[in-house]
């Protein structure tokens, strides 16, 4: 057999074993795609968490008379939700202070949460220094301490501040977490190589410079989801600041609770400015859930 035949005997094998590579690679790719099962269950669990909010809108839709005749409601929205939103906006309640005054302590308490648990973050996962890892295991385990163990404690320190009432009783005390930083921690443990930080250092930037430049971009993806949750959860915050701050100058959820505050409770009123509270949350989600994602899979790429 000549040279050429054998060359194209090779050739014809190679193909041939490449198309069947191909066809594996292809059905392996079509069977990794989710089937109508998993669908069928992500869809089902959607439902059953939206059907809380969407609960709240029929009621806030309905009116007292309706709600006290028929607790439970049809499926079908009534109405009166925008009559019953103006009612709240128009109420006794603060409305629109309590709006600005959620939106001042969950923007700065999650930028600062970000800030302060990655900079510790960085500390813990690339600096050395005495005592590294009994101090983190110290400020995780704090997370097991009760939040109401320490609020008459830190309510006296406002008092002796002068700061009750007053916003900074909220953000101060929650500018930065033990979650955050162990968040940070192990997140920065595993996508900032070594390299980097001492490639920084030995182009000549201080430390502050280190973590301004090259740990804060690369902790980007983990500090998005830590900020949103940070959000969620000032937003959603009552006990603190309804006793620190009282109905004087209160958040968005002090706000709504005052709509209870008597002997008649219309159910009606109450769930119309539990709904309009919600809908922040919703609108960040919109906006910020799709950047969130390529922000997390862009840095597990990376890592």
């Amino acid at each position: 057999m000549s040279a050429t035949s054998t060359e194209g005997l090779a050739g014809k094998s190679a193909a041939r074993f490449a198309e069947r590579r191909d066809a594996r690679r292809a059905r392996r790719v079509a069977s990794d795609r989710p089937g109508w099962i998993t669908y069928a269950i992500l869809t089902a669990v959607l439902a059953l968490s939206a059907y809380p909010l969407y609960y709240s809108f029929l009621l806030g839709s309905s009116d007292a008379q309706t709600i006290a005749q028929t607790p439970v409601p049809s499926l079908i929205p009534q109405g009166n939700f925008m009559t019953n939103v103006t009612r709240v906006v128009s109420s006794d309640i603060k409305f629109w202070q309590a709006v600005t005054n959620s939106v001042i302590i969950a923007v700065i308490s999650s930028l600062s949460v970000i800030f302060f648990s990655t900079l510790a973050g960085y500390a813990f996962s690339k600096l050395q220094f005495r005592g590294r890892k009994p101090l983190l295991v110290f400020v995780v385990a704090t997370m097991a301490v009760p939040v109401q163990l320490s609020i008459v404690p830190m309510f006296i320190v406002m008092a002796k501040l002068g700061w009750t009432g007053k916003l900074q009783a909220v953000i101060v005390p929650g500018m930065v977490t033990a979650f955050g930083v162990f968040w940070m921690t192990q997140y920065l443990e595993t996508a900032l190589p070594y390299e980097l930080v001492e490639a920084a250092r030995v182009d000549g930037c201080s430390m502050i410079r280190t973590f301004w430049h090259v740990a804060l971009p690369a902790a980007r993806p983990a500090a998005a989801m830590l900020g949103l949750f940070t959000f969620i959860g000032s937003w959603t915050s009552f006990f603190w600041p309804f006793i620190v701050l009282g109905s004087s100058n209160p958040s968005l959820p002090v706000s709504i609770q005052l709509l209870q505050a008597s002997y008649f409770k219309d159910y009606s009123l109450i769930l119309a400015g539990v709904t309009i509270a919600a809908l922040p949350l919703i609108v960040v989600f919109m906006f910020a859930g799709r950047q969130l994602v390529a922000g997390v899979m862009a840095g597990a790429v990376k890592g």
